[in-house]
């Protein structure tokens, strides 16, 4: 069920107290939200690779391979959660043309987009805690929930055939899934999705080829056509902190901020089915 909430001018918030953290806040539509929110007096982490904004003022930068699971499980441990407000995550990539696969034996994709987040809330969870200002922390989780996607859960690492948008479709899907799990099972915390549609950012080199023509020509047109990181950071840094989301988790929002259904194919058994997938692999690499 949709519901509506009330938006405000971005240039009427006032972060100051605010303590956010977003993983992948170092590139694209991460670095855009960080500096926004930091123009408004919010105190934000990034986590990534590399650094940009030591000229801004409130950003702390906590560099991180966000595509090794042992690494973002260190660094899991290392953040702030127990003052954390409000947690993000933005870091993605696309599928390449042939499998690619990181050293800990996950598919390149799933291991960048999806399941650094998946370890991550596993060791982040039972330490957000905060409630200074009166509501629960929340997570936003960006992806492209209420896309219709299903994605391939019996073939969750593409270990199979493989295919490039099959395999970014099931990160797509297992990103939605986590969602509606989190929030079935941690009610003491807030999340959200985040659909920003198509918005010019490096998230596609991979697949097309980074500095390639075929990037080249793409990006052009999505960024005539689309908004900007900085149009999209400004429009949504209100529903981050927003009252009328705290009774909503598992809602999610597309570019605009508009409330938008799941996606169907997404049942509670098939994210069940997601979870427990998640949780083999992430257990097969860290030992647990």
């Amino acid at each position: 069920m949709t519901f509506e909430w009330t938006q405000v001018s971005p240039d009427s918030l006032e972060l100051e107290g605010k303590n956010v953290t977003i993983v992948g806040g170092t590139g694209g539509l991460g670095r855009a939200l960080s500096q926004f929110l930091s123009s408004r007096g919010a105190a934000v982490t990034v986590v990534g690779q590399t650094f940009r904004d030591s000229d801004k003022e409130g950003i702390e930068f906590v560099k991180s391979d966000l595509s090794s699971m042992k690494e973002s499980l260190r660094i899991a441990k290392l953040l702030p959660a127990e003052k954390t407000d409000i947690l993000v995550f933005t870091t993605g990539i696309f599928a390449a043309g042939t499998r690619e696969e990181t050293k800990e034996g996950v598919e390149r994709d799933l291991a960048v987009s999806y399941l650094n987040r998946f370890v991550m809330l596993r060791e982040l969870l039972p330490r957000l805690k905060s409630q200074q200002f009166g509501v629960k922390p929340r997570i936003f989780n960006m992806g492209y929930p209420g896309d219709g996607q299903a994605g391939n859960v019996e073939d969750f690492n593409s270990e199979g055939k493989y295919k490039a948008m099959g395999a970014h479709m099931t990160t797509v899907a297992a990103n939605e899934a986590l969602v509606y799990d989190v929030a079935e099972k941690h009610p003491e915390v807030n999340i959200f999705g985040l659909n920003p549609g198509l918005v010019k950012t490096n998230i596609r080199n991979n697949f097309l080829g980074e500095n390639s023509w075929k990037s080249s020509i793409v990006e052009f047109f999505i960024g005539w056509l689309s908004q900007s990181p900085e149009q999209y950071a400004r429009g949504i840094a209100p529903l981050l902190v927003t009252p009328d989301i705290e009774t909503r988790s598992g809602a999610i929002f597309n570019n605009k901020g508009k409330n938008i259904d799941p996606s169907k194919p997404l049942t509670k058994e098939l994210v069940e089915k997601y979870a427990v997938e998640s949780a083999k692999l992430a257990n097969k690499v860290l030992g647990w």
